[in-house]
């Protein structure tokens, strides 16, 4: 131990020393090595705004301290660090800022990694991935071959967000407003169709749906499933009067014989078709302000049912009675397929359009427990249990039959069959914008669309582009590089010029951290097969529905295609709270709330921050940012620092206060480590405290010094290391101790040091608590008995007489039955 306190605790001075040297080290490479168990541990990479914020810190901090206790418990660890590079942000910058995206970008990279290196986290620099780069988007591109080769990304026309003063297609972040206007000029967005590129995630619906293999949270679960949306029912095709077919997808077939209309999306292709000339003139004005709803608002229950009848009529299969058909804004061509049967009588939604609209309501369910309905008087509709009635051959079908004899029904007449919808759609991976990944695909007259060749790839984007006002991409407008040779005829061609949704860019992020100069492929085999899959990953829970079932699908298509092995990505996901502003509001610039990690850096070092972001919240929740309250934690370090270093007498050999530390000591541990396994960060801090002090008290009455101390001064700093590793460092250092701490096996818990001397007998007379007394830990079954009888609690509820029965529950009770 050390013989004096050479100096006060300074992190910035200590901070900066042992970064530098870790780093020069090569103190966290994750390299191969099959004598260890591997453990790949990921948190989101950052999008390169221009600054980290607390948010930031909050999520990698925890995240990087596990993976520290990880490497500490034996495991090879493997903690990344990349940046998510393409995007809108980076054009927006160019257009308003005359400054070309790549510019702006590496800018921001360069600051936000010394951000990073600040926070002292063990990130392997040496994989780091940038999405914009070359070497990183060739393999974008390849990826998209794969899927296109193998007919997994195609071309249709799909609606977009258009500004007709801009003249171009919007990104669903540059419209703004409820009243949806153009962020560049304020014009109203109106939706147009165009040709996109779109990957079949819809294939792997199903698949997505299973979430045996992993271990993520109930939330996230039940967002992908709601998001994806499986729906057992029967596809039934309707006629116009004209002869064209309209399939719907409906989940009670045996409600058929009550659609009484029928209402189509404002974007189905049949609305023109069947409108009649006398409605053209209000359908179409109907339609034009519908479409420039979100599906969102359209969907809104308490909005106000509105619709247009188109003037035609469909023939419903089952009875061949003739319905009007509709247009209106609450159908989504979106879902299903953009047409849908109405049936009022049991549908409030439908019921609610029908008495809006004068139309018939039409009972086919007779509930078992009310009076027999008639539509004609119904004042709303009624769940669609019991007997099918009014439904011909069909009346009289028991409730628990009706589905399937229905479905059987149409199967045999031929005009419906048993399906199963999901509310999924396919991947739009269009964008319409410059700083994204090219699309390899040219378009030739003669050829259509042809890949780009696996050897000809990148395609790169060019340097010397010219913005316009307008916002229009630079591709679209490029001179010279549009212009290229069909790679199957020769001939004069044209290149795609829309790039890849950047959600694209981080399907497959993880698999580039394996290898990231690698040139053979998108990863090397050799460490894909050590490292993979993810063991585990956190970040927000705001990317459930798009990033990670993105990434889902990503990795089994892969599989499908013989890319990557196994049917998950990332075995274990945690997701982190969220940090608000003192205010209570989400923090932003323009709401001035943001918080500065570097500014409090500054102030009370990283290892405090670091400490104070899993002391003062529940992780998974988040809350408020507390200013006075960091304070207390930069205090709790000093005290670490001055009880580790202070000088005092060598202890006396006090056996019954080093047991008493040892087991406070073990207990801790026993706790620490249990927590950190859970991601229960805050207990884990508190436990470090209580034992801390437990020390200082232990100190007073003469135990410095002794083996029990100096056991608990190096396990304290080995769980605290994984959290706090710079002044941990430091101090294991001026205990004289072999660099670094950071390589030291996790210590082992002492159960039988930890186990309690006594403990507090909790005396129940029938379940309630009548008394309490202290016992030895290791007391008897029948002397816990006799004990708990004998108590002033359980002789006052007695009253002399014999319990029926007596019952011990070890360690904690006696139940008393009267």
């Amino acid at each position: 131990m050390p013989v004096s306190m050479t100096q006060k605790y300074n992190p910035a001075k200590i901070e900066s020393k042992w970064q530098a040297k870790w780093e020069a080290d090569g103190l966290y490479y994750a390299d191969v090595d099959k004598s260890k168990k591997k453990y790949y541990a990921l948190t989101m990479l950052p999008y390169p705004s221009g600054d980290l914020h607390i948010g930031h810190w909050y999520a990698m901090t925890p995240s990087d301290a596990r993976a520290r206790f990880l490497r500490m418990k034996g495991f090879n660890v493997m903690f990344p660090m990349g940046f998510d590079a393409f995007g809108l942000p980076a054009e927006n910058a160019a257009i308003q800022h005359n400054i070309h995206p790549r510019d702006w970008t590496y800018k921001n990279i360069r600051h936000m990694r010394e951000q990073l290196r600040s926070m002292g986290a063990m990130f392997d620099w040496r994989r780091e991935a940038v999405s914009s780069d070359i070497k990183y988007y060739k393999w974008t591109q390849w990826f998209f071959l794969q899927f296109f080769n193998n007919d997994l990304a195609y071309r249709k026309k799909s609606p977009v967000d258009w500004c007709p003063q801009c003249n171009t297609t919007l990104a669903r972040e540059q419209v703004w407003g409820e009243d949806r206007h153009c962020e560049r000029c304020g014009t109203p967005v109106i939706k147009k169709d165009l040709e996109q590129w779109f990957f079949r995630i819809t294939k792997y619906a199903e698949e997505l749906l299973k979430f045996d293999e992993i271990d993520w949270p109930d939330r996230v679960r039940l967002l992908q499933t709601n998001w994806i949306g499986r729906s057992q029912g029967a596809s039934v095709v309707f006629h116009t009067e004209q002869g064209d077919a309209m399939e719907i997808f409906t989940t009670r077939p045996d409600t058929l014989w009550g659609a009484t209309f029928m209402v189509l999306a404002p974007e189905h292709p049949l609305v023109k078709k069947i409108t009649t000339p006398e409605q053209r003139v209000k359908v179409e004005t109907y339609v034009k302000k519908a479409v420039r709803q979100t599906d969102i608002q359209r969907e809104k229950v308490d909005k106000e049912k509105t619709g247009i009848f188109t003037g035609g009529y469909a023939i419903n299969p089952v009875n061949q009675k003739k319905i009007p058909i509709w247009v209106a804004d609450y159908v989504l061509m979106t879902y299903g397929t953009g047409a849908i049967m109405a049936v009022p009588a049991h549908d409030q939604r439908d019921f609610a359009f029908a008495r809006k609209f004068g139309m018939e309501v039409r009972v086919v369910i007779q509930p078992p427990d009310l009076p027999e309905l008639n539509g004609a008087n119904m004042p709303e509709s009624v769940p669609a249990y019991g007997v099918m009635i009014n439904s011909g051959s069909m009346t009289g079908t028991p409730a628990e039959q009706a589905f399937d004899k229905t479905i059987e029904y149409l199967e045999e007449i031929g005009v419906g069959k048993r399906a199963v919808n999901y509310h999924l759609r396919d991947w739009l991976i269009s964008r319409q914008r410059y700083w994204g990944a090219p699309i390899p695909v040219v378009y030739c007259r003669n050829c259509g669309f042809v890949p780009v060749p696996e050897d000809q790839l990148p395609v790169v984007l060019p340097d010397d582009v010219e913005w316009k006002p307008t916002g229009e991409s630079p591709l679209k407008l490029h001179p010279t590089w549009r212009f290229t040779k069909c790679p199957k005829c020769g001939g004069e061609a044209t290149r795609e010029t829309d790039t890849m949704d950047t959600f694209m860019c981080s399907s497959w992020y993880h698999l580039r951290y394996l290898s990231p100069d690698y040139d053979e492929g998108p990863f090397d085999p050799k460490e894909y097969d050590y490292w993979m899959p993810v063991d585990t990953y956190t970040g927000g829970v705001e990317h459930a529905t798009m990033h990670l079932i993105y990434t889902r699908f990503f990795h089994r298509a892969c599989r499908d295609l013989g890319i990557t092995k196994g049917n998950e990505p990332m075995l274990q996901f945690r997701c982190q709270g969220q940090i608000l502003g003192p205010d209570g509001q989400r923090m932003s610039k323009s709401r001035g709330n943001v918080i500065d990690p570097d500014k409090q850096v500054r102030l009370y070092g990283a290892d405090t921050v670091r400490a104070f972001l899993m002391f003062g919240y529940r992780w998974s929740e988040g809350g408020l940012w507390d200013p006075g309250s960091i304070t207390g934690v930069q205090r709790w370090l000093s005290r670490v620092w001055n009880l580790i270093l202070d000088e005092s007498e060598q202890g006396k050999e006090t056996d019954k206060i080093q047991r008493g530390l040892r087991r406070k000591l073990h207990q801790t541990l026993r706790a620490v480590t249990h927590d950190f396994e859970q991601f229960e960060f805050n207990t884990i801090i508190s436990s470090l405290m209580e034992l801390s002090n437990f020390m200082l008290d232990a100190k007073e009455q003469g135990v410095f010094n002794t083996p029990a101390w100096n056991e608990a001064a190096e396990v304290l700093l080995c769980m605290m290391a994984p959290i706090m590793p710079h002044i941990t460092e430091e101090l294991w250092e001026r205990l004289g101790k072999q660099y670094s701490i950071h390589t030291q096996p996790w210590p082992e818990v002492d159960h039988k040091a930890a186990e309690e001397l006594v403990f507090t007998l909790v005396v129940q007379v029938n379940g309630r608590v009548r008394d309490r007394m202290i016992v030895p830990a290791d007391i008897s079954k029948q002397e816990a008995k006799e004990k708990a009888l004998a108590s002033e609690g359980a002789r006052k509820y007695l009253q002399g007489k014999k319990p029926r029965k007596v019952i011990y529950v070890p360690g904690r009770l006696v139940n008393i039955v009267k």
